[in-house]
């Protein structure tokens, strides 16, 4: 058995507001025995028009990712460090998921792939990711001492043929770090994760916001841990948390044994 947690927060404006919560939230975590923690996307900034400036900060002193790194050096757990903005070529940023071993140093990292535009009559009613962010082009798979880990973000999680490539890489664990909004987050959300975990016979661990950030802008909460059966492990509600379950990694290899879904793809 291995102890896992998802990190929830209802992020704002306020850079350091955001990051004292998330070190108390992962201090919380690594007190209740967790071994990985997964922030959700946005965890540092939420809801700024300064992600521009925070990401070209970013590129010169690195200010969140020591943050990060310190996080797992203290508490000797794996950090999957939600997202912070990073630079990119064509002057938008990238929405970058660093992952850190126990050791604070920086297994690799993730640029956000798929890109949110949509409008869905909410009180944001429109929705552009796109304007601000760039997308990335690369799968993530690490390996780590709790076996293979790959990150994906938010979004990402409507499109199946990420999940596929991380199986192709051997992926154990699938952390999803995300903000998805009330309207498709109440609707969606846990259907799709039990998807995910199912079809690929991974253990998810998604972190989410969760609660209101402005006036326009809502999260649906619900971070959970699913196993590779599609049980649900632990599962919040609304409001800044920590969700931590017990993972039995020889289940999840029996169950992979006894119905070979990977071996049996054909397309």
């Amino acid at each position: 058995m291995v102890k896992l947690a998802a990190i929830q927060m209802v992020s704002s404006a306020d850079l350091g507001a955001n990051l004292q919560r998330a070190e108390a939230l992962v201090a919380e975590a690594a007190g209740n025995g967790a071994r990985l923690v997964v922030l959700p996307e946005n965890f540092a900034l939420f809801g700024s028009r300064d992600i521009a400036a925070l990401a070209a900060t970013e590129a010169v002193d690195a200010n969140l990712q020591q943050f990060l790194s310190a996080q797992a050096a203290r508490h000797q757990l794996i950090v999957v460090g939600g997202t912070i903005p990073t630079p990119a070529e064509d002057g938008r940023v990238y929405a970058t998921s660093f992952v850190y071993a126990a050791s604070g140093n920086c297994l690799g990292s993730y640029r956000k792939i798929h890109l949110f535009d949509a409008e869905l009559g909410d009180e944001q009613g429109r929705y552009r990711e796109s304007d601000a962010y760039a997308p990335g082009d690369s799968v993530l798979v690490v390996d780590t001492e709790l076996g293979k880990l790959g990150v994906a973000v938010c979004y990402d999680l409507r499109f199946p043929e990420l999940f596929r490539a991380m199986q192709d890489r051997g992926v154990d664990i699938i952390a999803l770090p995300s903000a998805f909004t009330r309207s498709t987050g109440w609707a969606h959300w846990l259907p799709l994760l039990r998807a995910r975990a199912i079809e690929n016979q991974c253990l998810v661990v998604a972190a989410n916001q969760g609660g209101i950030h402005d006036a326009k802008r809502q999260t649906s909460g619900g971070s959970v841990l699913i196993d590779s059966w599609g049980r649900v492990l632990a599962e919040a509600g609304l409001g800044a948390c920590t969700v931590i379950a017990n993972y039995d990694t020889e289940e999840q290899i029996a169950l992979r044994k006894r119905m070979p879904v990977a071996q049996h793809r054909r397309l």
